[in-house]
């Protein structure tokens, strides 16, 4: 059975693949068995934030010494910007190791494809919706992940729009959901988590239309991170989950928060893990730890536990960066590293104000 391996490595900057490399040369990491790679990079997260394209180019760069360019363009590359606060820049390398090992199972499964690329016009509608549902029950299919129940967590890289996009819209006559590039972005991750939800069963597809999407908070996956980037058209899709046909240490889970502090359900995650949910995570625990990733969101009606916050009235800094800092403090403070995979930007993905968080760990052998 096939099992997986993930290697949480660090960056000095959006172009420094140099610890991807290091595995390489190490043979510990062949680049054969590549087939994902998540990123944080230290970029603003917004429209312009050209880190996210930096650090594709420099992958593919990377990745085009040992593979043919049509493998090269089968890995699946998310790269969510934006690391305030204490975030840590970070890489973090899916291999799946195909050959057939002793059954250690159930085990951490993924499966991975993409959709074909949107029309401006697309972006932030039912059609995307659409597109991104087929995809995740493909990518299900080729995690042979038998329920939708055993699915933890989809990372989904999505389309923005540009003025350019907008204009080749215009010029064939057709209207795009938003002129606003920035709203654009939370129209796509909303568009993409929703149709995580109808794929996996969470929400009746018959409920939704071009004017839920980005509007009715009450909507919403338990599983669904998205990350729009101008860097790409199509719609990367990244299902994993627990399988009985993978073998290996690895497991995941996940919980949802309610809103930007609702720190319980993560500590009931960690407990399950088996780690100690009483104490941060001890240094001679962490080295279980492999990824914790989770969505972070300013709530949309200013307030936190009835008590006012400025993150949507501040016009310097976006609401999705301060989200970002904030929440990936609450979270460091459990797990005991800032190197997590927080992501703004919680359109439709967990509730109003709060977003899901998974855990990758090795298998607890106590």
């Amino acid at each position: 059975m096939p099992h997986v391996r993930i290697h949480r490595l660090p960056m000095s900057a959006p172009n420094d693949t140099s610890a991807i490399e290091r595995a390489i040369a190490a043979g510990t990491l062949p680049p054969a068995e590549i087939v994902a790679i998540l990123a944080k990079t230290e970029g603003n997260g917004c429209v312009n934030d050209f880190t996210r394209g930096y650090a594709v180019q420099s992958l593919k760069l990377l990745l085009s010494r040992y593979l043919p360019a049509a493998s090269v363009d089968r890995v699946s590359m998310a790269m969510s910007g934006g690391t305030e606060g204490g975030l840590s820049p970070h890489w973090l390398v899916i291999a799946v190791d195909p050959a057939d090992h002793p059954h250690q199972g159930p085990a951490l499964a993924v499966g991975r494809t993409a959709t074909r690329d949107l029309l401006p016009e697309e972006i932030g509608r039912l059609s995307q919706l659409d597109l991104v549902a087929d995809a995740v029950t493909a990518a299900m299919a080729e995690a042979r992940i038998s329920t939708p129940e055993d699915v933890h967590y989809v990372q989904l890289k999505c389309p923005l729009l540009t003025a350019e996009r907008i204009r080749a819209a215009k010029a064939r006559g057709e209207t795009v959901a938003t002129t606003d590039t920035l709203k654009s972005m939370g129209l796509s991750r909303g568009a993409s988590a929703l149709g995580v939800a109808v794929a996996l069963g969470e929400l009746d597809r018959a409920r939704l239309s071009d004017a839920t999407i980005g509007v009715d908070r009450s909507l919403w996956s338990g599983v669904a991170s998205a990350s729009a980037g101008v860097e790409l058209m199509e719609v990367e899709v990244v299902v994993m989950g627990m399988s009985a046909a993978w073998s290996g240490d690895l497991v995941i889970d996940h919980a949802v928060m309610a809103d930007a502090i609702d720190t319980d359900p993560v500590r009931d995650l960690i407990d399950r893990l088996g780690f100690d949910s009483r104490r941060q995570i001890a240094p001679s625990e962490r080295r279980r730890l492999i990824a914790l990733m989770a969505k972070a969101e300013a709530s949309s009606d200013g307030t936190l536990r009835d008590a006012r916050h400025t993150m949507l009235d501040d016009s310097d800094v976006s609401s999705t960066r301060h989200a970002r800092g904030f929440v990936a403090g609450a979270l460091a403070g459990l797990v005991g590293t800032a190197e997590i995979f927080v992501s703004g930007g919680a359109e439709h993905q967990g509730p109003d104000g709060g977003g899901p968080c998974a855990i990758i760990a090795l298998r607890n052998r106590l």
